[in-house]
């Protein structure tokens, strides 16, 4: 297909499964409850702009019950040197419930569901159990067995991704052999910038988020765009972040229009460039402020709406950009 720019969109759909280890279901009861109606809505956002977007799920949301949650539990398990990372232990306890209609912390099918009767929308993986790849402890065996059970679960629900996230933006290069065996073509990638470099929870340093937040705001790493996308020797390709779309906070209100003007300028670029942008969240982070966040993701879709006019610019989900775009070049560029 000729090229024009493209525009990516790709979210992480992980509930509880996702922010075990750093809150609780109370302190984020808003943002996982909120998922039910911040989900449907950004389905008819999606919908009005023909926006084509990938969905990469944790594999447990699929489960129907707790009874069918401990069958897909995998031979292999990792053994994280911080206990508290792995979710094996937690499911055994009373925290997770019988089905989705009493617990919708830990439960999703119906979301899923809905999620496929809409135009354009591509279920991915965020592994089964939001697994972690840079963490001490974990290992191959241990992430192939997650990958195992991950395909077995969505292939009983008719799925078949071929797509993956790789949970905290972890991603592990020496497991891209693996994934490409499991059946994945495509995965979403780290900005280069230093900042966004990930090396597992005790890199993660109060300055390298304090530089990311900035980031946000202000243009420090470039516009974070694409002229081609680059095949690893596995035959995986990187679909790489161009951005995380942070949520409103009310705290930072007054430097909303900043953060929008960042956003539009990199489209802008991108499209002007026929280069391609990977914009992300998670659907719980709309959860709470849902009227704010929802009003400017669509101001966001009116701009590419606006470039798609004008540019021919192209909404493409990870698996489409990994099928039609360029990634017969190799040379990555960015610009500021």
């Amino acid at each position: 297909m000729d090229k024009t720019g493209a525009f990516v969109i790709s979210l992480d759909f992980e509930l509880y499964w996702g922010v075990r280890d750093k809150r609780t279901i109370q302190s984020y009861q808003q943002n996982l409850l909120g998922v039910r109606q911040v989900i449907p809505a950004l389905l008819e956002l999606f919908a009005k702009y023909e926006m084509h977007v990938t969905w990469a799920t944790v594999g447990f949301l699929f489960c129907e019950s707790r009874k069918e949650l401990a069958s897909v539990v995998p031979r292999h398990l990792p053994a994280y040197s911080n206990e508290k990372l792995s979710p094996y232990p937690y499911m055994d306890t009373d925290a997770v419930g019988e089905h989705e209609q009493v617990d919708p912390y830990h439960f999703a099918p119906s979301l899923i569901k809905l999620i496929s009767t809409y135009p354009h929308q591509f279920i991915g993986s965020h592994t089964l159990s939001h697994y972690y790849c840079l963490e001490p402890g974990q290992t191959p065996e241990a992430f192939a067995a997650d990958l195992d059970s991950f395909h077995r679960l969505t292939r009983k629900k008719g799925y078949s991704p071929s797509s993956i996230v790789f949970p905290r933006n972890q991603v592990q290069s020496a497991y891209l052999s693996l994934c490409k065996k499991k059946g994945f073509r495509s995965y979403r990638g780290n900005e280069q910038s230093w900042m966004y470099h990930t090396r597992g929870a005790a890199e993660e340093t109060l300055f390298k988020r304090a530089m990311r937040l900035m980031d946000a705001y202000v243009n420090l790493s470039g516009h974070n765009n694409y002229v081609s996308l680059q095949r690893s020797p596995e035959g995986m390709v990187d679909v790489p972040s161009s951005r995380f779309l942070r949520p409103y906070h009310p705290r930072l209100q007054r430097l909303e229009k900043w953060r929008m003007k960042r956003i539009k300028c990199d489209l802008t670029h991108t499209a002007e460039h026929n280069r391609l942008y990977h914009l992300w969240w998670h659907p719980e982070n709309f959860g709470s402020h849902m009227e704010e966040n929802l009003s400017f993701l669509e101001e966001i879709l009116q701009h590419y709406s606006m470039l798609r006019e004008r540019y021919g610019m192209q909404s493409l989900s990870m698996e489409e950009a990994a099928a039609k775009w360029n990634h017969q070049e190799v040379r990555h560029e960015v610009l500021v």
